[in-house]
């Protein structure tokens, strides 16, 4: 059975997947299926909820590795808690809500779901530092 943090780390790789899906569906609609699958060169800058998509989901690619990291040492550690349980879920809900205050375009909303994700990432953190 997955810990809490293992649980949310599955739910933040899925998130993650389907942000893909919903860029590459807004990248099709802007630009076409014929240039996405030839070799890219040239490629016009995406705008609108299309490339808005895009950044989130590119945004959400940097910050999953740092999560992964963190919550697998805790794993690997046995290091996992109550509080790196929090720290995974706080990343997680803010990144989902992150996704889509980026996509709708609503850019101090969406800083302060990125800083609230950060927040959930120094909460593990902190939890493996205190460890050490």
């Amino acid at each position: 059975m997955l810990t809490p943090d293992l649980k949310y780390l599955l739910l933040s790789v899925l998130l993650c997947f389907v942000q893909m899906l919903i860029a590459a569906t807004g990248a099709n609609q802007k630009v076409g299926l014929a240039t996405l699958a030839g070799n890219r060169e040239g490629l016009p800058e995406l705008t609108g909820w299309a490339g808005r998509a895009r950044r989130a989901h590119l945004n959400m690619v940097e910050n999953l590795v740092l999560f992964a990291v963190l919550v697998l040492l805790a794993e690997v550690e046995d290091k996992n808690s109550a509080m790196t349980a929090l720290g995974a879920a706080i990343f997680f809900w803010a990144r989902l809500a992150y996704a889509v205050i980026y996509v709708a375009g609503i850019a101090w909303l969406r800083t302060a779901a990125w800083f609230v994700s950060v927040i959930g990432m120094a909460i593990i953190a902190f939890e493996l530092l205190q460890a050490m």
